[in-house]
């Protein structure tokens, strides 16, 4: 479980898309603020499985992901118009337990986010532009079976957030 061999976008253009993802369902059934991963399968892309986190405190969730996918997801972010990187952020996945390395991520460059009415990224359907900035890890496609996913992250300030997802990879 280490970071992609292969690189098929940008870290930065993961972020954008992760962001995007997020930004495409409103508020009833958005991923990040999912309690259970009964959402989690919502607008996936092909090509990769976002995991989201949440928007303070803790959350535990379950979901199935397709063999063969590899992981990305924010261990702390933050998105906006002027989005600056937080010092004194910071953040830890563990994949099975084992500690995953997790690298900043600053898409300085705004991108176009279009979003569901009421969704959580841009409060409207948009077109916004906005920047994501945050810590992030990408992990390998797990092997068929059971797996936990553990990440948390703190703005240094005080505000955490903490996801744990309990996967089944089939």
């Amino acid at each position: 479980m280490t970071s992609f061999p292969y690189r098929p976008a940008s870290p930065e253009a993961l972020a954008a898309r992760w962001v995007q993802w997020v930004a495409a369902t409103g508020p009833l059934r958005n991923p990040v603020a999912d309690d259970t991963g009964a959402h989690a399968h919502r607008r996936q892309p092909a090509d990769v499985w976002f995991l989201a986190g949440c928007f303070g405190g803790a959350v535990e969730r379950r979901c199935t992901v397709p063999a063969g996918r590899p992981l990305f997801f924010p261990a702390f972010n933050m998105w906006g118009p002027d989005v600056e990187p937080i010092p004194e952020a910071t953040g830890e996945a563990h994949v099975d337990d084992v500690r995953h390395p997790v690298e900043p991520i600053d898409a300085t460059e705004p991108f176009e986010v279009r979003g569901a009415f009421l969704n959580p990224v841009t409060r409207t359907r948009g077109p916004v532009p906005v920047r994501v900035w945050g810590l992030w890890a990408r992990v390998d496609p797990l092997t068929p079976g059971e797996h936990r996913v553990r990440f948390t992250g703190s703005d240094g300030h005080g505000f955490r957030v903490a996801a744990m997802y309990e996967l089944t990879v089939a």
